[in-house]
């Protein structure tokens, strides 16, 4: 994105606050700080892009992820790198999916209803209005019709269903399970962004998480970053945040961080530290601030994100168009369930080497057989689930004796799945493989996966039990605030971002209100 003719603090000032992170957490609020005419400065670990940068190449598109090593152990343990963690201007949302659900007001009272899990301190009217307002301002594209809220309406048209979309509709249907074209942050006609050029309609190349050149699909460099930087805030790139200075009642300073090598320190009135469930809690224990409650970096979660693949005697070409074209909430609250939660159901189009890859890793074939599958890519469709998966405490992430490129101990994230998480994919993979049938798949497979950081930093209303309150501000440090994924005390169904992005806006005008 364009940085020239930002405006630029001096080190020896002090900003009005440092947001860590550019991410779904950090760019929302940092544009509507700067609108509220503070002085904010954005600090990113990764470097600056323009979208036509971006390639159609999964191969010299790694440098999207966060490569920094992270130590996953467990019983489960969660691959890190493409799946779940973004560097650069903009954060993870520069390869995410695009896929926007909105939460159900049941995930955010699974405790009450179950007796399972950890209820949010916030009611799904706080959030709805925030929802719409996103939905406007991104250009979201989905259905005329949503089945399960019919009320609810987006301000552009769906995008076309691919192939796996269509297979997927005809097997549920003959299932008799509802189905309807899928949210998405991806633009299905020309959208003029506030501040920012105009973002072309998507032209359905089917490489979302490699970066968008046309900027159909949303990510905070051509949307609220841009906004930001009009209303005068200013983002550096490279800048790895490592430490903080308080002063004598304990209130943050300056932020310590690297560019280029050198070390630097910026004064602030205020941080907003918006750097993921993984860098958050790292960052927080590596200081040993935040922490009166023992909570951070406890209750990692990350989502049940099964698929189950089948082979068609027609072509599928899943790397063409939008690749979760179709969707379903059927499964929020199944009526057969033997666990808590549910889970939302996605058509998968998958680009050809993230796809080997799975089947490598998860197929269990070798040799010619396993090159021999991997030729019929182009007859192949998947569907994915986004599953609940509950809070514990052993599932944690701690700081390893080994120390990084950054300076700072690795993180070392221990997660397994309980017997609610076993007997959800179960139950989906079931139904998955049951849509499949119907649809006429044949050598149908399943993949046992997990995707998403979250949890780590929770909020609550309880200081002893919670490093947050409801709006994200830290129980420990007055003007230390935390919005990203960290902060959710349950997973929910629904994909992150935009309920991230929701919590982004309301932490921001918590700040100015207080």
């Amino acid at each position: 994105m364009k940085l020239d003719t930002m405006r630029r603090n001096g080190l020896g000032e002090v900003v009005d606050a440092v947001v860590i992170g550019t991410g779904a957490g950090g760019a929302p609020l940092l544009a509507r700080l700067a609108a509220a005419g503070l002085r904010v400065v954005a600090l990113e670990a990764g470097r600056n892009r323009e979208p036509e940068e971006y390639l159609t190449d999964e191969a010299l598109s790694a440098d999207l992820y966060w490569r920094g090593e992270r130590l996953a152990g467990g019983e489960t343990p969660q691959a890190f790198g493409a799946n779940n963690s973004g560097i650069g201007i903009g954060g993870s949302t520069l390869h995410w999916g695009a896929f926007v659900p909105r939460v159900d007001a049941r995930d955010l009272r699974l405790r009450q209803d179950s007796g399972q899990g950890r209820d949010w301190p916030i009611k799904l009217d706080e959030l709805q209005p925030l929802y719409v307002e996103l939905e406007a301002f991104l250009g979201v594209s989905g259905p005329a019709h949503y089945p399960w809220h019919p009320a609810r309406h987006y301000p552009l048209p769906a995008l076309p269903r691919n192939a796996p979309a269509q297979a997927m509709a005809m097997g549920a249907a003959r299932l008799g399970v509802v189905t309807c074209d899928a949210p998405a942050a991806v633009v299905s006609q020309d959208f003029a962004q506030a501040d920012g050029p105009t973002r072309l309609a998507c032209v359905h190349c089917g490489y979302c998480h490699q970066g968008c050149r046309n900027r159909a699909k949303v990510s905070m460099d051509t949307t609220f970053l841009p906004l930001a930087v009009a209303r005068g805030a200013e983002i550096r790139p490279g800048c790895f945040a490592h430490g903080l200075e308080r002063d004598s009642q304990g209130r943050i300073t300056a932020v310590l961080y690297r560019q280029d090598g050198r070390e630097y320190r910026q004064l602030c009135a205020a941080v907003f530290l918006c750097a993921g469930a993984v860098e958050t809690p790292r960052l927080l224990l590596h200081l040993g601030l935040g922490n009166r409650s023992g909570q951070v970096g406890r209750n990692y979660m990350a989502h049940v994100a099964t698929q189950v693949w089948g082979t068609f005697a027609e072509e599928m070409r899943g790397n063409k168009g939008w690749p979760s074209s179709l969707m379903s909430e059927a499964m929020i609250r199944p009526e057969d369930a033997d666990f808590a939660g549910g889970y939302l159901l996605q058509s998968l189009g998958v680009v050809p080497q993230t796809w080997a890859d799975g089947v490598a890793r998860g197929r269990g074939l070798w040799g010619q057989a396993l090159v021999d599958y991997i030729d019929r890519y182009n007859f192949t469709a998947g569907i994915g689930i986004n599953g609940e998966c509950l809070p514990y405490e052993h599932n944690r992430l701690t700081l390893s004796d080994e120390i990084d490129e950054t300076g700072l101990p690795k993180p070392h994230i221990a997660f397994s799945y309980g017997e609610n998480e076993r007997r959800l994919q179960a139950h989906a993979t079931r139904l998955m493989t049951g849509i499949w049938q119907q649809a006429g798949a044949t050598d149908i497979w399943a993949l046992p996966r997990s995707a998403h950081t979250i949890g780590t930093c929770r909020m609550g209303t309880d200081p002893d039990d919670a490093v947050v309150n409801p709006f994200g501000r830290s129980f420990d440090i007055d003007n230390l605030w935390i919005c990203d994924n960290s902060v959710f005390p349950s997973s929910l169904a629904a994909n992150p971002a935009l309920t991230i992005m929701a919590l982004s806006l309301r932490t921001a005008a918590a700040f100015l209100d207080r």
